[in-house]
């Protein structure tokens, strides 16, 4: 038994042992209340169950304002349904598309596997503790974390809801974005990483990065509490991915020949078709973080398509004006730059709004991804960081500058609210600290186990034919 295969059968044998333990919590728990009450237990995020309604209800007094029970909108669980598939569209085959055009031809496979699996090991982790921790209330830790309650999806049922939706949907729709944020990391040291050591860094950095911050942002914890905005993950899901594939590729170094080399990417038609699918997928990924088939989803999809659109051709603008020539490559690069730049931002503003944010990130992430790259000397070999990380932050800032009160209920610095952009580089600093600290120990404790990189010869030869005895012809 190999050393990888030792400590994924510890893995799976320590998870065995808490479920165990969980199954048994829960047994005595539900014997002891069975005594006391007839009734299902509420969990602390369940917002309603579906039931006869009891014959008679006192009528409340005066000055009381009685509670309105929460019920099931078929219309809003059908989109969130939709959106949720279009969502995992963009992890598989999207991101895993136009990922692996953009490598070369002999780590084409080894790209589209690690992603492939990564959408495999994070659905397990989240439904095992991932969105227990994210999403149900930690007591006293409740700002920086959630609680056990939920592990298995403890107590959630068909009749489960969250707002006006199933729980089992809110919980599959924030499945797929914790699919994806492991996912474009691997963009980042792309060619020269184990594959044992990308499926032990990604567990690891799910529970460790990944769920903290949703919780900080989305799950009461304290980010939420001081009026951070991020409607759909410009924090949450980019800064950290960027934020850990710069830590990362800077750790493990540069690949072999680079600069000198030629890196340029081996099929640019299947990155094409991947950022389409990235393009399509967002709408879900933006529009559907409203929650409901409203009007607050109809303008995030408004503002997700401008701000694309927008960024897109003032990449392709700007690098006609640098290099002389506009390129397939920076078209795709700059309208996945926008559709980052505009997710934290698109429940917040208006057209307009999305119109600044997208030229911003396009021009941005142009010289971050090329001539500072180059200046500093890192080689993030599919620019997550230049596109993820420096568009999420992009997006961030300019949320608190162009957010419309009316829109998303919070103003921002053009309608008289500077403090808003100062929330909003307090909510950027703490996720790239916490980030940035967490992957670097993830990334130490990943290399003691198994080591992080492949050797020279492997890598001079291929990681698909060397890591999984496969080739592209």
């Amino acid at each position: 038994m190999t050393t990888f295969a030792k400590y994924m059968f510890g893995v799976v044998a320590a998870l065995f042992l808490v479920a165990l333990f969980h199954a048994d919590s829960a047994f005595a728990e539900g014997a002891s209340q069975a005594a006391t009450a007839q009734s299902a237990q509420m969990t602390e995020f369940q917002v309603a169950q579906a039931e006869e309604p009891p014959a008679e209800e006192p009528l409340a007094e005066a000055g009381e304002e009685a509670e309105p029970e929460a019920t099931l909108d078929t219309g809003d669980t059908a989109w969130m349904i939709v959106a949720t598939a279009i969502v995992l569209m963009m992890s598989i085959p999207g991101l895993a598309l136009f990922y692996g055009g953009l490598v070369r031809k002999k780590g084409v496979l080894a790209v589209l596997m690690q992603v492939f699996t990564i959408v495999c090991l994070m659905t397990l982790l989240w439904y095992i503790v991932g969105y227990s921790l994210a999403a149900t209330d930690g007591g006293s830790l409740n700002a920086y974390i959630g609680g056990f309650d939920k592990m298995f999806l403890a107590g959630i049922g068909t009749d489960t809801l969250s707002g006006t939706i199933p729980e089992s949907v809110f919980f599959m729709f924030q499945l797929t974005f914790a699919a994806i944020t492991p996912a474009l990391i691997v963009g980042a040291f792309a060619d020269r990483m184990k594959f044992s050591a990308v499926c032990i860094f990604m567990c690891l950095w799910l529970i460790i990065v990944y769920v903290p911050v949703w919780h900080w942002v989305w799950g009461g914890g304290f980010l939420s509490e001081d009026g951070v905005l991020d409607f759909a993950g410009g924090t949450v899901v980019h800064i950290n991915a960027g934020v850990a594939a710069l830590v990362a590729c800077i750790f493990l170094g540069k690949r072999v020949g680079y600069p000198n080399e030629n890196m340029a990417p081996h099929n640019l038609v299947l990155s094409v078709i991947g950022a389409s699918l990235l393009w399509v997928g967002w709408f879900g990924f933006n529009a559907g973080s409203a929650l409901g088939a409203n009007g607050g989803a109809g303008m995030a999809m408004l503002a997700t398509q401008v701000a694309t659109a927008a960024a897109a051709l003032a990449w392709m603008f700007v690098e006609w004006l640098v290099h002389k020539k506009p390129s397939v490559l920076g078209i795709i690069s700059g309208a996945v730059a926008g559709l980052v730049a505009i997710t934290p931002a698109c429940g917040f503003v208006d057209g307009w709004g999305a119109l600044w944010i997208g030229i911003a990130a396009g021009v941005i992430c142009f010289f971050m991804s090329t001539a500072v790259k180059k200046a500093l000397g890192y080689d993030d070999s599919l620019d997550v960081w230049g596109i993820h990380g420096v568009g999420g932050i992009v997006g961030a800032i300019l949320t608190g500058v162009f957010a419309v009160e009316a829109i998303g209920g919070t103003a921002g610095l053009l309608e008289g609210n500077p403090g808003q952009v100062l929330t909003q580089l307090w909510g950027i600093v703490a996720t790239i600290v916490w980030c940035g600290i967490a992957t670097f120990v993830i990334l130490i404790v990943t290399n003691i186990l198994v080591g992080l990189r492949v050797s020279e010869p492997v890598e001079i030869e291929g990681l698909d034919i060397n890591l999984h005895g496969e080739t592209v012809q």
